[in-house]
């Protein structure tokens, strides 16, 4: 019986050695967990966007907010992915906010926020919609200084809005 404990107590030992995580392994699954293609941000509406930064900053001007400055990588990436999610859902949603957030924050954010809008037919209109709305203007109005977007339309040609702002 003693034996079986001193060969149990090995193997135990010899399992926590051998599978045990570097600090290399733990920032590569990191990385992994918010890797994101970033060509994916050719779907957005990049006519409809830049329209709707414009508008933003138009607001943001008029109460003594700083510009936002466009993020046509990660934001915009994370901005289109959620759209697809909305599309494929039939929904509009703020599901899984929390990993857009984490994923910004690991590359470099401080501080996360969104707006999303389905069926708007113009940027007039959606941003309109948006600072009528005392949760989207916050957002908007909100202690950010990038923007990245996510504005597709679904199969029957009606447009889905993701827009994330960040703070660096």
């Amino acid at each position: 019986m003693h034996l079986l404990k001193r060969n149990l107590l090995a193997m135990a030992l010899f399992c926590l050695v051998f599978t045990s995580c570097s600090k290399e392994d733990v920032i590569e699954n990191e990385a992994a967990k918010y890797e994101i293609d970033l060509s994916i941000v050719q779907k957005n509406n990049t006519e409809m966007s830049s329209r709707v930064l414009d508008l933003v900053n138009i607001h943001r001007k008029s109460i003594g907010l700083a510009p936002l400055q466009s993020d046509n990588a990660y934001a915009s990436a994370y901005a289109v992915e959620h759209t697809e999610y909305m599309i494929d859902v039939d929904k509009v949603n703020h599901d899984n906010f929390g990993y857009r957030n984490q994923a910004l924050q690991y590359h470099g954010a401080e501080s996360v926020g969104e707006n999303v809008a389905f069926g708007y037919d113009s940027p007039e209109k959606v941003v309109a919609a948006w600072l009528n709305s005392p949760g989207h203007r916050d957002v908007i109005e909100g202690n950010y200084t990038h923007t990245g977007f996510g504005f597709i339309p679904d199969a029957k040609g009606r447009m889905y809005f993701t827009q994330l702002f960040y703070r660096k």
